[in-house]
């Protein structure tokens, strides 16, 4: 396949980067029906050159065996941490955001950077909905609760946890990968600091906006739903223990009976989530279902638009993309772990960081025991990068979005496409380059 075939995937990107700048009211209406073109841009064209059978394969395979598991665990954690109200009024000092960081990326590795992100989000933001400067407050959480938090465990984030499934073992990546986490996000927390600390000085002068939040004590509310969490922790590990041989087709797609068992327990949670939670805690969480709404729409388009660029990636030394997978490997056969921690996080900056790990492990050989020692450190270059630079944009990986929209939604002035990649390019790059050079060099 030619890198035409890239073209609508580029073009979904560019419609999600500039829609919300250029043609903004158009973007709010209708943005659903603009993924879907983009996303038939995909469909027809295989169709017609490949023949119906294998097209329609290849795009019911990827959406009933990783967009419907992706969007019922997303829909699931969105549910049930909705459910979950931090109560009271913390107020938005930059030692009490730190703080709070500091223990959403604690959480992430625990509960998943999606759990972790959805629980905390929101009582930051009333923590902070009284200072004028605050969209830098959420650009960090998103670096570092809905990132490199989740990098510690296989539950923090997808890429891992489909390591986990290929014979990755359960705590490899907490003792692999637990200096360069303590590196790259002790750093990027002491930015965070020094920023908001000279940021929080200068609102010492600006008038003062009234809080919207009153003072009352912080508690912990909606502790029905903290079971149903642990359910949908102990869903997954059951899918990746319990394989019983079974599958059942869907129009030629083949699903693990473990796999659906695991997406209809998920489900049921979240249902479950709805019936037993306070309608009051929900409203005092300002949920709604517009941010989840959105992010099943979008990557709906994306995870049918990366079909064509995954299978280029996938060809390797055969496909169109062949100079670029030449660079993982040094001209004496050896791998090249910096090349591998790059390559691997430019792609996952963009395109989903499942399948990109996917990709890049089976490009390193794809035996897990091989990996997990003498490729240790190819390994960790390509866990490293597919988890740490999915915070390079807000598509990199799921919670990023799911963040910005419930930001924006709450009247967080929130930076576009590229002003949130001109943050990440100022604060994360250098970081990652200095991380590389240090761990993988």
């Amino acid at each position: 396949m030619s890198l035409w075939w890239t073209l609508p995937f580029a073009g979904l990107l560019l419609s999600i980067a500039t829609g919300p700048l250029l043609f903004h009211h158009v973007w709010e209406h209708h943005y659903g029906k603009i993924t879907a073109l983009w996303a038939a841009l995909v469909v027809v064209p295989l169709a017609i050159v490949f023949g119906i059978p294998p097209a329609s394969e290849a795009v019911l395979h990827t959406l009933l065996t990783e967009y419907m598991s992706f969007i019922i665990l997303l829909f699931a954690l969105y549910t049930i941490s909705g459910g979950i109200l931090l109560a009271g009024n913390i107020h938005g000092t930059p030692q009490v955001n730190a703080m709070l960081l500091l223990i959403g990326a604690i959480l992430a590795s625990v509960i998943g950077t999606t759990g972790a992100s959805m629980i905390l989000i929101r009582p930051i933001l009333r923590a902070n909905d009284n200072r004028p400067f605050n969209a830098h407050v959420v650009i960090f959480f998103i670096f570092l609760v809905s990132n490199i938090g989740g990098s510690l465990t296989p539950l923090g984030d997808p890429p891992l946890f489909v390591g986990f499934l290929r014979g990755v073992d359960f705590f490899w990546t907490t003792t692999n990968l637990w200096r360069e986490t303590l590196f790259v996000g002790g750093l990027v927390l002491i930015v965070f600091l020094a920023i908001d600390i000279v940021l929080h000085r200068r609102e010492g002068g600006a008038p003062k906006i009234k809080d919207p939040t009153p003072d009352t004590t912080v508690r912990l509310r909606g502790l029905a739903n903290l079971p149903l969490l642990a359910g949908v922790i102990g869903a997954i590990l059951l899918s990746a223990g319990w394989k019983p041989g079974i599958s059942l087709s869907i129009l030629g797609v083949s699903l693990e009976l473990q796999n659906l068992v695991r997406d209809a327990i998920i489900l049921a949670l979240a249902f479950l989530s709805l019936r037993v939670s306070y309608k009051s805690h929900r409203e005092a969480n300002g949920f709604t279902w517009g941010p989840i709404a959105e992010v099943a729409k979008l990557f709906a388009g994306i995870f049918i638009c990366i079909v064509p660029v995954i299978a280029i990636l996938r060809a390797g030394h055969e496909g169109s993309l062949a100079p670029l997978v030449a660079l993982v490997t040094s001209p004496t056969g050896q791998p090249n772990d910096l090349a591998y921690f790059w390559l691997t996080g430019a792609l996952s900056s963009f395109l989903d960081n499942a399948p990109t790990y996917l990709v890049f492990f089976e490009l390193a050989g794809g035996d897990p025991q091989h990996l997990m020692t003498e490729a240790a450190l190819t390994l960790a270059a390509i866990s490293a990068g597919a988890v740490f630079m999915g915070a390079n944009t807000y598509i990199g990986n799921a919670p990023n979005f799911m963040v910005f929209a419930i930001a924006r939604h709450r009247g967080v002035k929130m930076p576009g496409f590229f002003g949130y990649m001109a943050w990440s390019g100022l604060v994360l790059i250098p970081t990652f380059l200095i991380a590389g050079f240090l761990f993988f060099g």
